[in-house]
């Protein structure tokens, strides 16, 4: 049974719906001509957003290009008060904001309070970063000679953000290209455009000056292409799935602009006989933002002697995690974003269980007419390299494969094209510490989940998880946003 969307028109809207526009040079700009639907009812309206041209992403990078010398020669002290006075208003907003976020993208509403609090704090961060030294002060071989170094700004970077954190990883990107002294055109997900909007509003009511923050919605092969291939713009950063992250990626190289890509994950958690509570930690990475994250767990690999009981503590864990609407206090697990997830998700458990898996908890058959409610899933009895256990599926799945020992789990979870997370759960600290040492991951969590992350500390991975060139988050994140100076002065 499928549902069928009524086609409607910009008049058909009703007027108390939330509207998305373009910020362009300091004015919100766009007709409303993109309905979005809320997944936990998909038959009501949650937003809409105007479709961006080419001509519109030409306004923005000429905004973008003209205002980045003034925004630049601003010290950045001053820079960085306006990054903690949007901080200060996204927080007397908060609830707007993640009531938004829940009808639009699905989440609890305690996630999405987290989420808007994880975008505030990233703006206090980057804001503090305004009075934080930039350069070195380095001797010389040479008499009579001081060495300093500086950190420039590029110009005008693009941002292209993901629906599954929808304010959160446009903050994180925006903050530091603007502390630095860039300025910026950002393209939201399509799926959820009233989040990045709250955000730039933010900032817009901060004073942020005309142009250096442009927004730009619409579709990827239009806005996200344009953005690209503009010779105007110095850099793009990326968060999305890989094959959309390596055709940018051949874009930005071919014009020599500089490229971040943040994009796969499957992320594998290896569970040892002498683990406590491993069960609750891979629940909460592979059924916490249903499982929507690029850092969730969905592949663990469980040494014999741990495994029936690991797997009865799982099941438990995932029957705990019934999907309904995230604007109730009691849902536990928010909405699928889309009917096209949901139905990518039932495909993935249906032929997996074709192959003959063991769906150990979960259903592939439910009906989305009243919801996009998909319930965790736990496979079992599966091959290492069944695609159920070697690729990405992005919804709140998880396989459970047996192995005879660490030194196994080891080259399971390292055998693998992406390298986002790893995982290992165990009381040893001899094998946690060589885990950490061997995992060919980004991140490696030591009985913790695979998801949540700390705003102040590198993040990325590599492999097809990340370009591995530069880091998000923390203080690393301005490298990629600046260049390094070195200066030599005779005395």
């Amino acid at each position: 049974m499928t549902t069928t969307i009524p086609e409607t028109t910009v008049s058909d809207l009703p007027q108390s719906t939330p509207t998305a526009q373009h910020l362009i040079d300091g004015e919100w700009l766009g007709g409303a001509d993109t309905p979005r639907w809320n997944p936990a009812r998909p038959d009501e309206l949650a937003a809409y957003s105007p479709g961006g041209t080419a001509a519109e992403v030409d306004a923005a990078v000429a905004a973008a290009s003209a205002a980045q010398p003034a925004w630049a020669a601003l010290p950045a002290p001053a820079r960085g008060a306006i990054l903690i006075a949007a901080a200060a208003l996204l927080q007397e907003r908060q609830s707007a904001v993640a009531a938004d976020l829940v009808r639009e993208e699905g989440k609890t509403l305690a996630e999405a309070r987290g989420e808007v609090k994880r975008a505030v704090d990233v703006l206090r961060f980057f804001g503090s970063l305004g009075w934080a030294s930039t350069g070195e002060v380095l001797p010389s071989g040479l008499p009579g000679t001081g060495i300093t170094t500086r950190r420039e700004p590029l110009g005008v970077f693009a941002l292209i953000t993901p629906w599954n954190f929808p304010i959160a990883i446009p903050a994180w990107k925006t903050a530091p290209a603007l502390i630095s002294g860039n300025t910026v055109v950002l393209k939201p997900a399509e799926l959820t455009p009233l989040s990045a909007t709250h955000l730039a509003r933010a900032l817009h009511d901060a004073g942020l000056p005309a142009g250096v923050l442009n927004v730009v919605h619409g579709r990827g092969q239009v806005v996200g292409d344009a953005l690209a291939r503009d010779p105007r713009v110095a850099g793009l950063s990326f968060t999305g799935s890989t094959a959309v992250g390596l055709r940018l990626q051949d874009i930005l190289n071919a014009r020599r602009a500089r490229v971040q890509l943040e994009m796969g994950g499957k992320n594998g958690v290896l569970v040892l006989d002498d683990a406590h509570n491993a069960a609750q930690v891979v629940a909460a990475g592979a059924f916490g933002l249903t499982g929507q994250a690029c850092t969730a767990t969905s592949r663990v690999y469980v040494t014999p002697g741990i495994r029936d009981q690991f797997l009865d503590e799982l099941i438990e864990q995932a029957a705990l995690c019934v999907p309904g609407d995230g604007s109730a206090d009691t849902t536990r697990m928010g909405a699928v974003v889309s009917r096209r997830q949901f139905e990518q998700d039932q495909a993935a458990v249906r032929s997996a269980v074709e192959r003959g898996a063991t769906l150990r908890h979960g259903d592939y058959d439910g009906d989305p007419s009243a919801g996009f409610f998909f319930p965790a899933a736990v496979l079992t009895d599966l091959p290492l390299d069944d695609p159920a256990v070697t690729d990405e599926i992005f919804g709140p799945v998880v396989a459970v494969v047996e192995v005879a020992d660490y030194e196994a789990g080891l080259a399971a979870v390292n055998d693998s094209r992406y390298g986002l997370t790893a995982g290992i759960c165990t009381d040893s600290l001899a094998r946690s510490t060589d885990f950490a040492a061997r995992a060919q991951a980004g991140i490696v969590k030591i009985n913790r989940p695979t998801a949540g992350l700390d705003l102040n500390v590198p993040f990325g991975g590599v492999k097809d998880s990340s370009t591995n060139t530069f880091r998000e988050q923390g203080r690393t994140a301005v490298d990629f946003y600046t260049w390094g100076k070195t200066v030599y002065t005779g005395v």
